[in-house]
């Protein structure tokens, strides 16, 4: 039986996209909320919703309303949800992105404050007011935020156009486990929830991730560009090519979260094919991974786009008109 093969994605639907991001920055979470609050022609962003993940929950919405301040988008609120996996004990990555979460730049007390309602609230209330098929779901982080409120709320899956996500690997193995990537091993329940849903699911996954190496040579236009927003995203790529040398002994590495935001803005840098795909909750080794079946073997109708193949060059060249748009 012959794959299905990955195909180059169309171009974007004109008109601006209207978006909820998902996030628990973390450093390429920190850049690609940059990217996407730069592109205010394209992205009409709702809310940012925080999640644990990366950090605690107290670390990534304070980190969350941060980056917000360096776009200078006060415009948009900022929510907290959940403190902790649905049904297991959580797991960080500060190894990673140092104890702050945005290790590289200076930070700062975030000005603008946190709303008082809870994310997965806000979520249901927004979707259920939502016209059909009108509200992305960006999720950048572990996916518990969007779980709730799928259990809690099935009625609001009708405004939900597509829930894009960072999510999931399957030629290339995974980043916190050899198989299974952290969004996904961090909470592997609500990871099955959101692609058995039913509503419509774009992965960008590690393969694609992976195809858009940073390297020294990527980060010269950033520190250059003459802005502050370029100096932070150089600051924090520096920080990024310090963590391959002590972990790789090379200084290069792949970019995920920015991945998603260059899908929404231009998905032709991108091959992906439709596919059934499924998260492994109970695996004594392969908890997290991503089952894509792109050989129709389990005979279900196709639930995600998986992306799996990107325009580095393309990709670098975005990145950098964006976050040029910045203060």
């Amino acid at each position: 039986m012959a794959g299905t093969p990955a195909t180059q994605l169309p171009l974007a639907a004109p008109g601006k996209r209207q978006v909820i991001i998902d996030t628990d920055p973390g450093q390429d979470d920190a850049i690609a909320l940059l990217m996407a609050m730069a592109a205010t022609d394209k992205l009409d962003i709702k809310a940012l919703t925080v999640s644990v993940g990366n950090l605690p929950l107290s670390r990534t919405e304070k980190n969350a309303r941060i980056v917000r301040d360096w776009a200078n988008r006060p415009d948009i609120p900022v929510y907290a949800g959940y403190p902790r996996p649905l049904v297991r004990e959580p797991i960080f990555a500060d190894d990673v992105h140092g104890k702050t979460g945005m290790e590289g730049p200076t930070l700062h007390e975030p000005r603008g404050p946190l709303m008082p309602t809870h994310a997965v609230q806000y979520l249901i209330e927004t979707l259920r007011a939502a016209a059909p098929k009108s509200i992305t779901l960006v999720g950048l982080a572990p996916l518990t935020n969007f779980a709730a409120a799928l259990n809690a709320a099935p009625d609001i899956k009708p405004a939900i156009a597509e829930i894009v996500v960072m999510d999931g690997s399957w030629g290339v193995g995974g980043n916190i486990t050899p198989a299974a990537t952290f969004n996904i091993y961090a909470d592997p329940e609500a990871a099955s929830i959101v692609f058995r849903s039913g509503v419509p699911v774009t992965a960008l996954s590690h393969d694609a991730a992976r195809r858009v190496l940073l390297t020294p040579e990527r980060i010269v236009p950033f520190r250059i560009m003459g802005n502050n927003a370029g100096k932070v995203v150089a600051d924090i790529f520096d920080s990024m090519m310090a963590y391959g040398l002590r972990r790789r002994g090379m200084a290069v590495g792949p970019i995920y979260d920015p991945c998603v935001i260059a899908y929404l803005l231009q998905p032709e840098l991108f091959k992906g094919a439709k596919v059934s795909v499924d998260v492994e909750t109970k695996g004594e080794f392969t908890t997290g991974a991503t089952v894509v079946d792109f050989r129709g073997y389990n005979r279900r109708t196709p639930n995600t786009l998986w992306i799996s193949e990107a325009d580095a060059e393309g990709f670098y060249a975005l990145l950098r008109t964006q976050i040029a748009r910045l203060p």
